[in-house]
């Protein structure tokens, strides 16, 4: 059963520079590569996201084409750095982004994020994982996605100024171990939807 990872980079910087979230989510790339999965990776910041309430934007907006990937998806990780003790901007950009789409439905009159997973990959120094994992995954809940357990896997560096994740020897034990349960959770969950899909009946009002 071929499944699709889409990684969602919202690190502020584009593709031409270092990403401590991307060397994080090369990490859960592994995993699902091990068992088959296709994974790509999108720094989000390589194209022209405009702000907005509607799915297309218009001129110069460059969502569309990233929510054709989105929706091509079976799995959807947002890796996002931690600044000013929270997610990104291009984060939340990208949840009122998917947010604008939660209207729309599939061909069982559910939204349309219906039978997808999605968990988040979060790096930084400091606090603030914790927080930005609650509010991504609660947001996409919201849209549709099914969340399942264990699926916030982070790193975040010591009180004050200091080495960010490629600084350092990235073994810590406890960000490789959720970085691998973010991927079999997942893994597990994709494959029960695609098999099993959510009843279109609890979700219509008769």
């Amino acid at each position: 059963m071929a499944l699709k990872a889409l990684f969602l980079n919202t690190s502020l910087k584009p593709s031409t520079s270092p990403s401590h979230t991307s060397a994080l989510l090369d990490e859960a790339a592994y995993w699902y590569q091990e068992e088959g999965v296709e994974t790509k990776e999108i720094r989000v910041a390589d194209y022209t996201v405009l702000p907005g309430v509607e799915p297309d934007m218009g001129d110069k907006d460059e969502w569309p084409q990233l929510m054709e990937e989105v929706m091509a998806a079976d799995i959807l990780i947002i890796g996002t750095p931690i600044w000013i003790g929270e997610k990104s901007s291009v984060a939340k950009l990208v949840l009122e982004r998917l947010s604008a789409s939660s209207g729309e439905a599939n061909d069982q009159g559910q939204a349309i994020y219906y039978n997808k997973v999605a968990g988040v990959v979060i790096t930084g120094n400091e606090d603030g994982a914790q927080s930005a994992a609650k509010d991504i995954l609660f947001a996409l809940q919201d849209f549709g996605y099914t969340i399942p357990p264990n699926v916030n896997a982070y790193w975040v560096g010591e009180a004050g100024p200091g080495d960010s994740y490629m600084d350092t020897d990235r073994d810590n034990e406890f960000t490789k171990k959720n970085v691998k349960m973010t991927a079999y959770n997942t893994m597990h969950f994709a494959r029960i939807l695609k098999e099993n899909p959510i009843p279109a009946k609890g979700n219509l009002v008769e």
